[in-house]
């Protein structure tokens, strides 16, 4: 039996998923004959107006097993979400077509209540072309790599960790403070030695956590945006980094926390470590209006209640444009070489600044990369009363894709593969093409337990710190993560967007969360297997277009069981998962029977693919795309 309404087939709504402005969409429904329908509308809404428009649809005539088709045609004439669902009046009454629970597709209902999304983007909205087929790698500089080379280093409160495999500090110290001023020396000439290793790892960008002056080893506490903190080296190793890295075609990107400072910085000085000024310390300060206080100097907004973090007022004009500016901080390391920023805390950020920081981005350079960091649905995210323009054209060009994080950890831990495609498709549906080509899918990130942990260790359920310290996975855990991480990269390369590494991940690191997601790169101490599957999946995605900006199709995710093509004109490719404990031996999808090649060990056997327990099947074929593809 046919459903009313598909949002996710071509066949009932064309084209798929998010779409630029003054782009038509047909729509059409199926109707039980034995309804007896005598007018069915679309009702559709611009975001949060209150009164819906009604346009009609046509009869189109009879279609298979006692159905009517009715059609429409809608044109989203301005950039923004549109809500959407169907009124129809049959004789027993007006009836609502509705989005059913799980897959989105729908059911006839007495009343109305649920409805599609559609986002329509900026038309001409662009994202840079350099990300695509590659592969991004994130960088904890003080953990990555140290070059040897000791710094002149005057600072007295801190901790020297000389022994690079030692676990970081994570006791409070007398206080009761957890300070986060140990130190492994990791700087930015080790980044450059080991640009050879990420150039074989398949890397095209280098994602920086924040490498400017401040107190902590996480440097989330801006002291001094105009300078590298000179535990990491000097602004003149940035350069070279970067000038290094491009001649291997690796960009670089650096992390912008412009939501707050250090309270230790030049510009709030609580401690007084830069002499007397500040905002902290001088009411005329020129930096006092970027700061609210509601009694100076003790009393004034800071992230999420930490003294530590003062908020900043990115809509002060100061602010702004010395972040902002034709000679703001944006654009300064733009100019030093770096290829664009991901944002910390993007939802925090006003809408103003952020349109504001994206024409700083594209006018030093049209591909440089903008990336926020949101962890939920970044299409319709509401934050300080308001719907957010992430992904319309203006601001962003790209979020950290956590929605996709969890959907395949879920996967991997045995969640029905059915509710995780349908995650995964709420995306496509819902994210504009340029943002889906460059989005960031990562499995761990310096705010996350390892993935290896997550996936194969006991789970954390509110542990304290002295028992994750305490723990390690064991032979046979670790075992079947390393398994684990095989199954769920696999899927992170072959999903649309731009698969990102947290340093180590590939070499099996674990560790759960801060700081023990942050232990120093196990140089020698390396999984070499994992590490060798990562530089295939790297591959794998270099050579094989549909992985670059291909239409997702699912082709058949239930149970255990998820499998979907990748497909353009020129290419498809078939990926099929198993997270259960027994072998699978699968029909292959029509076309890839004779012209397919299996890859990354794939066995095919009598014309079927075998997908090993906890394992992966991957089949590439040279096709036209095929005629009822979706996104």
């Amino acid at each position: 039996m046919f459903p009313p309404f598909d949002s996710r087939n071509s066949f009932y709504r064309s084209p798929f998923g998010a779409v630029e402005e003054g782009t038509p969409i047909h729509m059409r429904v199926l109707l039980p004959h034995d309804l007896r329908c005598s007018n069915a509308e679309l009702a559709v809404k611009y975001d949060y107006d209150y009164d819906w428009v009604f346009v009609n649809m046509y009869w189109r005539g009879p279609f298979e097993n006692g159905t009517d088709i009715w059609e429409c045609e809608f044109t989203p004439d301005r950039i923004g979400l549109y809500w959407y669902s169907f009124r129809i009046q049959t004789a027993e009454g007006p009836r609502f077509i509705v989005p059913s629970d799980v897959d989105r597709k729908s059911s006839i209902e007495r009343s109305p209540g649920r409805s599609w999304q559609i986002t329509a983007y900026k038309k001409g909205f662009k994202t840079p072309d350099w990300p695509v087929g590659g592969v991004m790698y994130q960088i904890f500089p003080d953990r990555f790599n140290f070059s040897g080379k000791e710094k002149n280093i005057t600072r007295t409160d801190l901790e020297i960790q000389n022994d690079w495999y030692a676990m970081p500090r994570w006791q409070p110290n007398q206080h009761g403070e957890i300070t986060n001023t140990d130190f492994f020396k990791g700087d930015l000439k080790g980044i450059q030695e080991k640009l050879p290793y990420l150039k074989e790892l398949g890397v095209n960008c280098i994602y920086l956590n924040p490498i400017f002056e401040a107190y902590s080893n996480h440097r989330y506490d801006t002291g001094d945006y105009l300078k590298v903190d000179p535990m990491l080296g000097t602004d003149d190793d940035f350069r070279e980094l970067c000038e290094e890295a491009k001649k291997l075609d690796i960009h670089v990107i650096n992390d912008g926390v412009f939501s707050h400072t250090g309270a230790d910085s030049i510009y709030f000085n609580r401690s007084g470590k830069y002499g007397d000024g500040g905002a902290f310390r001088d009411r005329n300060s020129p930096y006092a209006s970027w700061y609210y206080f509601h009694q100076w100097p003790h009393s004034y907004n800071s992230w999420w209640g930490f003294y530590t973090l003062p908020e900043v007022n990115e809509t002060d004009e100061n602010y702004n444009e010395f972040i902002n500016g034709e000679d703001g901080v944006v654009r300064q390391r733009m100019r030093d070489g770096n290829s664009g920023w991901r944002l910390d805390v993007a939802d925090e950020l006003p809408d103003l600044f952020l349109e504001r920081l994206r024409k700083a981005v594209k006018s030093e350079d049209e591909d440089g990369l903008i990336i926020g960091e949101v962890w939920e649905d970044a299409s319709n995210k509401e934050s300080y009363g308001a719907r957010r323009r992430f992904l319309l054209g203006e601001q962003l060009d790209s979020v950290m894709n956590y929605v996709f994080r969890g959907a395949i950890l879920d996967y991997v831990r045995g969640a029905d593969s059915k509710y995780v495609m349908d995650s995964i498709m709420s995306v496509c549906e819902n994210y504009p093409k340029p943002v889906l080509r460059v989005l960031m899918n990562s499995l761990s990130t310096h705010d996350t337990e390892r993935a290896l942990t997550v996936m194969a260790g006991e789970p954390l359920n509110g542990r304290d710190r002295s028992w994750q310290a305490h723990q390690k996975l064991t032979p046979e855990q670790r075992n079947r993560g390393i398994k684990l991480m095989k199954l769920a990269s696999g899927i992170q390369f072959t999903l649309p967007g731009f698969p990102c590494i947290y340093y180590g991940d590939e070499a099996g690191m674990e560790g759960y969360r801060d700081p023990f997601n942050r232990a120093c790169y196990p140089w020698g101490r390396e999984n070499k297997e994992l590490i060798e599957w990562h530089k295939d999946l790297a591959e794998m995605r270099k050579s094989i277009s549909a992985l670059w900006d291909g239409n997702l199709i699912n082709v058949y995710s239930q149970g255990r069981l998820l499998s979907y093509m990748r497909t353009t004109k020129d290419s498809s490719l078939f990926c099929a998962f198993n997270s259960g404990f027994t072998d699978m031996v699968i029909d292959i999808p029509p076309g890839f029977i004779y012209k397919g090649e299996p890859l990354m060990g794939t066995k095919v056997q009598d014309g079927r693919v075998v997908v090993p327990s906890l394992g992966t099947a991957f089949i590439v074929k040279k096709s036209e795309n095929p005629d009822n593809s979706t996104y």
